[in-house]
């Protein structure tokens, strides 16, 4: 119990040290929001085009851009959460799986995803969904699993972006990134 308790005591010292950097990628995504929104969303253009050699630039850009203040708001909570739950396996673990995610679900896009443009960090919401449930599974250490349930109980809903279910919702880009994700703990 003992063990237990000083775990989730340096756990939770970890994740409150490392808040004001989650804080800080979401404040750079509004940043970059409002000069796009400046910009008329002109910025726009460097989203994913699907099998389209203009759009493979998207593969970097687009997590960083949004079709509106509500696309940013409603992909900013989960990434706060998620995010600040993955620095507690460190910054060189987060760089290293947001990159992965990145260029995995950005390629996934790009080859399968439907035509139109594909903007949003949704991908990368669903990649770090992916990760800490395969952390969960692949472990069975019990804070893993405690952190997967709590994301589970309050972004469950993430499950059915996963699936086709609105024209101008990217779900290849959510289940690449959360395949992504997934993988990223299996290989």
């Amino acid at each position: 119990m003992n063990h237990f308790l000083n775990t989730f005591l340096n756990s939770l010292t970890l994740l409150i040290e490392h808040v004001p950097t989650a804080i800080g990628v979401i404040a750079v995504l509004w940043l970059i929001h409002v000069l796009n929104w400046c910009c008329r969303y002109r910025l726009n253009i460097l989203g994913i085009y699907p099998r389209n050699v203009w759009g493979l630039i998207g593969i970097l850009f687009s997590p960083m851009l949004h079709k509106d203040f509500r696309h940013l708001f409603l992909n900013s909570i989960p990434l706060f959460i998620l995010l600040s739950f993955i620095f507690l396996y460190g910054t060189v673990m987060v760089i290293q799986l947001t990159l992965v995610i990145v260029l995995f679900s950005g390629m996934g896009i790009w080859l399968f995803g439907r035509k139109g443009i594909h903007i949003g960090a949704s991908a990368v919401v669903m990649g770090y969904f992916g990760f800490i449930l395969a952390v969960a599974i692949r472990t069975h250490l019990i804070l893993p699993m405690v952190i997967a349930a709590v994301c589970v109980f309050y972004l469950g809903s993430l499950f059915g972006s996963l699936f086709p279910t609105k024209k101008a919702v990217s779900w290849e880009g959510h289940l690449a990134g959360f395949l992504a994700g997934i993988g990223f703990v299996f290989f």
